[in-house]
């Protein structure tokens, strides 16, 4: 098996990835949000589950998409036009991304440091931390919450 017959089948492999990542996250996404209705949350904060889940899985399927990309395009024979058609590609993938991180978050990317401190956003994280150790009922939860 050649070098660029391996890259190629490792390339495809990216791409199942990529897909399985949002289709696996459209599923998670639907359950996620019936189970939000489920609660009796309402419409929009199940609306608002669905498209955060659904938003985050295909930000993730872009990323793994521009790899294989990039993979397949390295890995071949270089002309101009493909590093054209892979340029163009990324950047349509990327203008995507941004949208839909803009889209989920309510911010531009560059300007979530102005809207959110560093500590800030570490404290939301330990936060939710606790809270998920306390709904666990984790015996190290106690040591969380000393922390």
């Amino acid at each position: 098996m050649h070098t660029e017959e391996i890259f190629l089948a490792v390339a495809i492999g990216f791409e199942a990835v990529g897909a399985l990542a949002m289709v696996l996250g459209f599923v998670i996404a639907v359950i996620l949000g019936a189970r939000s209705l489920g609660r009796r949350e309402g419409g929009a904060a199940a609306f608002t589950v669905l498209r955060t889940t659904l938003g985050a899985a295909i930000l993730l399927g872009l990323e793994v998409l521009v790899a294989a990309d990039l993979i397949r395009t390295i890995t071949s024979k270089p002309s101009m036009e493909d590093a054209l058609i892979l340029g163009i590609i990324v950047l349509i993938r990327t203008l995507l991304s941004m949208s839909i991180q803009i889209e989920i978050e309510g911010t531009l990317p560059w300007r979530r440091a102005l809207t959110r401190s560093g500590g800030q956003m570490v404290g939301d994280a330990v936060a939710r931390d606790r809270a998920a150790a306390r709904a666990a009922g984790s015996p190290g939860a106690s040591a969380v919450e000393s922390a």
